[in-house]
């Protein structure tokens, strides 16, 4: 599953959270807001950004972020 960092220019209280799909808040010190965690696929990330332009926030970045996935050798020892 696809992981992403969204920043954003406001500060966000924490019980937007699970409206915002259960993503990390952090706090920065300079007012903003980072989410961070995984979203299922495009659609549901879509979703998550039309709900930050519907609270009126100012988007700052989307980044993808690099997901641990299980080596070769480990998915190889794990099958049948």
């Amino acid at each position: 599953m696809p992981a992403y960092r969204i920043r954003l220019k406001e500060q966000l209280d924490q019980r937007w959270s699970s409206w915002l799909g259960g993503l990390k808040m952090i706090h920065e010190a300079n007012g903003e807001t980072v989410l961070t965690g995984e979203v299922v696929d495009q659609a549901a990330l879509h979703g998550l950004l039309s709900k930050v332009r519907d609270l009126h926030l100012t988007l700052i970045s989307i980044s993808p972020l690099e997901v641990d996935a299980p080596a070769k050798k480990d998915a190889k020892e794990d099958s049948p």
